[in-house]
C-alpha cells in the first residue's frame, strides 16, 4: 500500500476532493463580499494624490532650477566681463559649472519623486567605472580640454591649423574646440586629438612675414625687377618699415628664374597684402620689362 502512494505522488500532485475545492471557494468568496470597497478606493486615491503631488512638485523644482542655473550663469558672465577673463577659459567654465548644476538639480528631482539617494548614489557609483571605460574618449577629450586651458597654446578669436583643419577658434567646451573656417563652416576638433598635436597658431604674434615666389624669364634684368617690386612693397601702407622687404634670387630652374619676395606686416593685414601684391606685380611688370615664363619643350623631329 506505501509502495502505491509513492508510485501515485511521483506520478504528478493529488487531485482534492469537490468537498475541498469547494470550501475553498466559498473562502475565497466570503473575503470578497466582505472586503471594505470605500476604505480600499479611499487609499487608492490618497495614494493617487500624493504620488501626482510629487510629480507638480518636481516639476516645479525642474523649471525653478533651469531658471536658477540661468541666473547663475548670468551673474558668472558679468563676473567674467568685470574681471576681464579671456574668452576660452570663460566657455570652458560656463559648461563646467553648467553640468555641475544640472546633476545638482536631476538629484533633487529624484529625491523628491521619493527614490532613495543613497542607493541611487551607489547604482550611479558602481556604473560609473563601467560608463567611465566606455567613454574613455570622451573623459580623454575633457582632460584635453583642461591641458588647453593650462598651457593656452591658443585662445578664442585665434587662427589655427591643427588635425588637418583650420579656422578660427570660436569657442573651448568641455570635450571640443569649436573652428569657424574663412568659407564659414563649423567644424568640431576633439580636445584631446588638439592637445597631443602640433598646433599651428597664426595670431599669436603680432606680426607676420609675407612670401611671394615670382618667376621671371631668363635674360630679364633682375635688378630692373628688384627695383620695381621693392618701390611697390614699399609704396604700399601695410608693409612694415622696421624690417625692410628683400627681392633675392631663389632658384634657378630650368626655364625660369625664381625670385624670393619678403616683406613683414601686421597680422591682420597679412591675406590683404598677400593677394593685392599678386595682383599688381602681374600688371605693372611686364611693362617694365620683366616676363612671367611658362614651360616649354623643344621637340626635335627626324626624319
Amino acid at each position: 500500500m506505501l509502495h502505491l502512494l509513492q508510485g501515485n505522488i511521483e506520478k504528478g500532485p493529488l487531485i482534492l476532493p469537490d468537498s475541498v475545492q469547494k470550501a475553498n471557494l466559498t473562502k475565497i468568496v466570503d473575503k470578497v463580499s466582505h472586503l471594505d470597497y470605500h476604505q480600499l478606493l479611499t487609499s487608492l486615491v490618497q495614494e493617487a494624490g500624493w504620488i501626482v503631488l510629487k510629480i507638480v512638485i518636481a516639476l516645479v523644482i525642474y523649471f525653478v532650477g533651469k531658471q536658477l542655473i540661468k541666473w547663475v550663469i548670468r551673474i558668472m558672465d558679468k563676473a567674467f566681463n568685470r574681471h576681464k577673463v579671456e574668452a576660452s577659459l570663460r566657455s570652458f567654465l560656463r559648461s563646467l559649472v553648467k553640468v555641475l548644476l544640472m546633476v545638482m538639480l536631476v538629484f533633487a528631482i529624484v529625491q523628491t519623486l521619493g527614490v532613495n539617494t543613497s542607493s541611487f548614489l551607489a547604482i550611479f557609483a558602481s556604473a560609473g567605472l563601467a560608463i567611465g571605460m566606455a567613454l574613455s574618449g570622451t573623459l580623454q577629450n575633457f582632460a584635453g580640454g583642461v591641458v588647453l586651458l593650462l598651457l593656452r597654446p591658443y585662445k578664442v578669436g585665434d587662427y589655427i591649423e591643427a588635425q588637418g583643419q583650420s579656422g578660427t577658434v570660436e569657442s573651448i567646451g568641455l570635450f571640443s574646440t569649436c573652428l569657424k573656417t574663412p568659407d564659414n563652416q563649423t567644424i568640431y576638433v576633439p580636445n584631446n586629438s588638439i592637445a597631443t598635436s602640433i598646433i599651428d597658431n597664426y595670431s599669436q604674434s603680432e606680426t607676420r612675414r609675407v612670401d611671394w615666389t615670382l618667376s621671371i624669364s631668363y635674360g630679364d634684368d633682375v635688378e630692373v625687377a628688384r627695383r620695381e617690386i621693392l618701390a611697390m612693397l614699399e609704396a604700399d601702407s601695410r608693409v612694415l618699415k622696421e624690417t625692410a622687404p628683400v627681392v633675392l634670387v631663389k632658384t634657378l630652374n630650368s626655364s625660369s628664374v625664381d625670385l624670393a619676395i619678403r616683406a613683414w606686416s601686421k597680422n591682420s593685414d597679412y591675406w590683404g597684402l598677400y593677394f593685392d601684391m599678386n595682383e599688381k606685380m602681374y600688371k605693372e611688370l611686364p611693362s617694365k620689362g620683366i616676363n612671367f615664363p611658362f614651360p616649354q619643350l623643344d621637340v626635335n623631329i627626324k626624319k
